[in-house]
């Protein structure tokens, strides 16, 4: 595992449970993190995230991730011993619903379920 893969895996694991426990935003609803992705300098980490909202209500917890952002980096630098603290930014994670559209087209075509034949 290279120490990009570590240090991503660092953050997502102190991410997780900073927002659990204590982020107060009303706008931060149930958020899953699946990945944390960090550039080769250490300097930028984009989080994606998986929600259990929709629309509106999937960009209000963006909009409220935004903006505790600099809360969630300092209480990360009080917490890890890094050189530099990473600038987040947060984003959806679309691939599982991509995989979802793409089992339900498979299923359309009847190729992806085999439980329909007679």
């Amino acid at each position: 595992m290279s120490r990009l893969e570590r240090v991503g895996d660092l953050l997502k694991e102190e991410l997780s449970g900073l927002i659990l426990r204590e982020v107060k935003d009303p706008r931060i609803g149930f958020v899953t993190i699946t990945e944390v992705r960090v550039s080769a300098d250490l300097r930028h980490a984009r989080v994606y995230i998986v929600t259990h909202e929709t629309g509106e209500g999937q960009e209000q917890t963006l909009k409220g991730l935004q903006s505790a952002r600099g809360y969630l980096r300092g209480a990360l630098g009080r917490r890890l011993r890094l050189k530099y603290i990473p600038d987040l930014n947060f984003s959806v994670d679309e691939t599982l619903e991509q995989s979802f559209r793409i089992h339900e087209i498979l299923k359309s075509l009847g190729t992806g379920d085999e439980t329909n034949e007679q």
